[in-house]
């Protein structure tokens, strides 16, 4: 049998399917982080020098136009490091 990868490449949709959940892990990881820390999106906005409305788009799981800068000063934030790897 194929397996779902293999499908979704054959729809072609891998890649953007791919990145999509991608951002939801991340969106979720940061949520989750600013939840232990007790930290308000306000809050987090300004650690991140940033907009509260830019915060919210990062955090919704459906917008994956998010940046890698973005991703990192969210990450930092909350004292966690952005790792990414090509495997």
């Amino acid at each position: 049998g194929s397996s779902f990868d293999s499908w979704l490449e054959e729809e072609g949709i891998y890649e953007e399917v791919t990145s999509v959940a991608i951002k939801r892990v991340l969106a979720r990881q940061i949520s989750d982080a600013m939840r232990e820390q007790s930290l308000s999106k306000s809050a987090m906005a300004l650690r991140m020098a940033t907009s509260r409305s830019s915060l919210d788009r990062l955090l919704d799981p459906q917008n994956d136009a998010v940046s890698l800068q973005t991703l990192t000063k969210a990450a930092q934030a909350v004292g966690r490091t952005l790792r990414l790897e090509l495997v």
